[in-house]
């Protein structure tokens, strides 16, 4: 799973500029350019691990090259309390401005790896697709979403030039599926999909008269979902979406979709508990 590092260090550089402002007065007060140090990031609790090398390490060089990192966790590794994540050397002020935007960063992504991976584990008998949405944080979705493939998961559009998804503000601006369709058709590309939201079986009769290729299943019971999986009968690819959780994943993959797309996934992941101790 790569990243473009020359974007990444694009947005780590005004990450930065926001915290650090116009200088550290603390750190420069205390200590002098000259002054050197070193320091580990530390796991407080068991989670999945997504940006140790990838991200916070980059935080770091970003700040000052001259900081050196070592031993960067491999994302997608599961850490227990005390766990050893990364380690820092370098320019003391450095690493100091440094350390809370690489924590903020490596906690906000590794809780985001970790609660897509429970998703995951609870749908793993299925022949099912646990994916992202773009509700994510402004400015951070590319990270976010690198968690989420990190974590096991899959990705939905990154944005909204990846695809023609009509949904439920489309269809009554429009008037019907059936010509929002026929629109979305005649300007897209021949290589793009056509997907459609619906919320009711007639919907979905209708997505299947205009040959769509994914139908969105959104917040159907998982009695309605079964049937409207059996009434596609492998027309189209099927996702479900719409206030999923922990505790209703695995009934709807047994309905038998394709795709489950879970907003949850970077909208109300809870930060993981990451310390960076200093150790001369």
């Amino acid at each position: 799973m790569e990243m473009d590092r020359n974007l990444l260090h694009g947005m780590i550089r005004s990450f930065l500029a926001e915290d650090v402002g116009r200088g550290d007065l603390t750190s420069e007060a205390i200590f002098s350019p000259a002054d050197q140090g070193s320091a580990r990031l530390v796991a407080r609790e068991s989670f999945v691990v997504a940006g140790a090398g990838r991200v916070a390490a980059e935080v770091f060089c970003v700040q000052n090259p001259a900081i050196i990192t070592a031993d960067p966790v491999v994302d997608g590794k599961r850490v227990l309390a005390g766990d050893i994540l990364l380690t820092v050397s370098g320019p003391v002020i450095d690493l100091l401005k440094a350390e809370r935007v690489a924590l903020n960063l490596f906690q906000r992504l590794s809780g985001i790896a970790t609660l897509t991976a429970r998703f995951v584990e609870k749908v793993q008998a299925y022949p099912v697709r646990i994916t992202d949405t773009r509700k994510t944080t402004p400015g951070l979705r590319v990270l976010e979403k690198y968690a989420v493939r990190v974590g096991g998961g899959t990705n939905h559009r990154f944005n909204l030039t990846d695809g023609v998804l009509i949904k439920d503000n489309h269809i009554a601006a429009c008037g019907s599926i059936r010509e929002a369709v026929a629109r979305a058709r005649e300007m897209a590309p021949h290589t793009i999909r056509i997907e459609v939201e619906t919320d009711t079986l007639d919907q979905v009769r209708e997505c299947l008269d205009c040959g769509v290729d994914i139908i969105m299943l959104d917040n159907m019971s998982p009695e309605m979902m079964k049937n409207a999986v059996q009434l596609i009968d492998g027309r189209a690819m099927v996702e479900a979406s719409g206030g999923v959780n922990l505790n209703s994943v695995e009934s709807i993959a047994a309905c038998g979709v394709d795709i489950i797309s879970i907003g949850a996934l970077t909208h109300s992941a809870p930060s993981c508990d990451i310390g960076m101790d200093w150790s001369f």
